[in-house]
């Protein structure tokens, strides 16, 4: 597959794009044209495993990636070592138009595994197709997941290290003891003084400093990105979209065509992009749903046309979404404009100026006719958790619980017809065991930490606590440092040295 530059509209290889992470105007690489899947191949995904419907839709994608490396890597990625469910994204009934897609039960509990397990590999054949060795140095700024999911990946990989920025107050107490207590000698896990925007801004800002670049060139290193700025973190996630779709094959709730309709819980549009790209390759995706927190920059986007970033921030008990500059939104907006790279450039340009950018009347109308959008608080995503428990005994993180408020709340008012709908889950509900027991035991529950309140909730619900989120407490401390967002290069190149 070649891939382009959503500024400048050049073009690149996907192993380019890979090893690279960003554009060099500062844009994202998105496909040159989308590869097809057809109808008749979807049907047959119906009765193979997860780690053959990645291999259909990967190979689609990677096309000049060595078919043996690729099935091998696939293979390594999804194995039982790594994910701890036979079926890796199984998908659960709540009624007949509801299914969760649970994307949770890989090595870190949350859906950036099925990325990030893949990524290391994808850069190693990546290196040989560019016939590029030499260490690459992995810039990652996350909101609470990518971190641990990048540093788990990366840990001991030769020729590579890994740094992680994460919000100091903005993650989970889980999210944060799974980075610091990270082995690896080539892993790093930081501290940021400010929110997930001013980490993602300054990972940018550093791709694009070229006397960084030089100084870090001069250690041996050169950058990129394990964040979903770079095409190969995105990539991967296409593929479970087609998988959930197969699974409702399987189970002959839908016939091959059917539309079917995805919820997807959204800060940094990574996630509900990879659907939007599995419908441009062929998945009969019906509508999306992209389903915000109080952090609600998006909802007001897709509403309005106006994308301002100039608001209060929030923390939220959802706080992988609490972010508002949404990366991925880039890559959306470059087919919305049909791929004008000087109007996304400007768009973006003004996101960095004044902080707003505005749609056409025209291009709002593009946007509505391929989504739906709304946003829920802390307060309705925990009565979510409580009602979902209470009358079905399923149990959803934070998140989650957004999503599926947000699903409810467009029924409710008829905007979404009777057609199956897909609900993604994105991460164990024991990584934010604080909130979730909060909402199946009441209010007057109380608890000295998070992992009194997992062992709660696991003694309420009979749903184990898992072994990774058991063990934190009790695990050293292996990362401590903290900056500001200004000293962020320094502190790679005192880690480096």
């Amino acid at each position: 597959m070649r891939v382009i530059d959503t500024r400048s509209g050049e073009g690149a290889s996907a192993s380019a794009a890979i090893l690279n992470g960003i554009a060099p105007s500062g844009g994202l690489y998105v496909p040159e044209t989308f590869p097809h899947i057809s109808l008749s191949e979807i049907n047959a995904l119906a009765g193979r495993n997860y780690q053959e419907r990645a291999l259909m839709v990967l190979g689609r994608i990677f096309s000049d990636f060595p078919a043996g490396g690729l099935e091998d890597a696939i293979g390594t990625a999804y194995s039982s070592a790594k994910f701890s469910h036979e079926e890796v994204a199984p998908l659960t009934r709540v009624d007949d138009y509801t299914y969760i897609l649970e994307l949770y039960h890989g090595p870190t509990l949350a859906f950036k595994d099925f990325a990030l397990q893949l990524l290391p590999r994808l850069m190693s054949m990546s290196s040989a197709i560019e016939r590029a060795p030499g260490k690459k140095l992995i810039l990652t700024a996350t909101s609470g997941d990518t971190g641990k999911a990048a540093l788990e990946s990366f840990a001991d990989q030769q020729c590579a290290a890994c740094v992680v920025f994460y919000p100091e107050h903005g993650v989970s107490e889980a999210q944060r003891l799974q980075m610091v207590t990270q082995k690896g000698a080539n892993t790093f896990a930081v501290a940021v003084r400010g929110n997930f925007d001013d980490a993602q801004s300054g990972v940018k800002r550093l791709f694009g400093d070229s006397a960084f670049n030089a100084e870090v060139a001069s250690l041996g290193w050169s950058l990129s990105s394990a964040n979903s700025i770079n095409f190969g973190r995105l990539a991967p996630q296409i593929a479970y979209y087609f998988s959930a779709y197969a699974d409702l094959l399987r189970v002959e709730r839908i016939k091959c065509g059917d539309p079917v309709n995805f919820a997807v819980p959204t800060g940094n549009f990574g996630n509900i992009l990879a659907c939007d790209y599995a419908r441009r390759m062929g998945l009969p995706v019906g509508k999306l749903v992209c389903a915000s927190n109080a952090n609600r920059v998006l909802a007001d986007f897709f509403e309005t046309g106006k994308y301002d970033a100039r608001r209060a921030f929030h923390i939220t008990s959802s706080p992988s979404m609490d972010i508002l500059i949404s990366s991925n939104l880039e890559r959306f907006l470059f087919e919305v404009v049909s791929r004008d790279a000087e109007r996304v450039a400007d768009m973006m340009n003004r996101l960095k100026t004044d902080g707003l950018f505005m749609l056409s009347p025209h291009e709002i109308t593009c946007v509505k006719a391929r989504l739906l959008a709304d946003w829920a608080d802390n307060e309705s995503a925990s009565k979510t958790i409580t009602d979902l428990w209470s009358g079905s005994h399923i149990l959803i993180d934070t998140h989650t619980a957004v999503g599926l408020s947000v699903l409810n709340g467009l029924r409710e008012r008829g905007e979404l017809v009777d057609t199956p709908t897909v609900l993604a889950s994105t991460a164990s509900p024991f990584k934010f065991g604080r909130d979730v027991a909060h909402a199946v035991l009441g209010g007057g529950f109380q608890a000295a930490d998070d992992f009194q309140c997992c062992s709660a909730l696991s003694e309420a619900t009979g749903i184990p606590v898992p072994s990774s989120i058991a063990e934190l407490p009790v695990k050293p401390v292996l990362h401590t440092t903290v900056c500001d967002p200004a000293g962020m290069g320094e502190t790679i190149v005192r880690l480096l040295g």
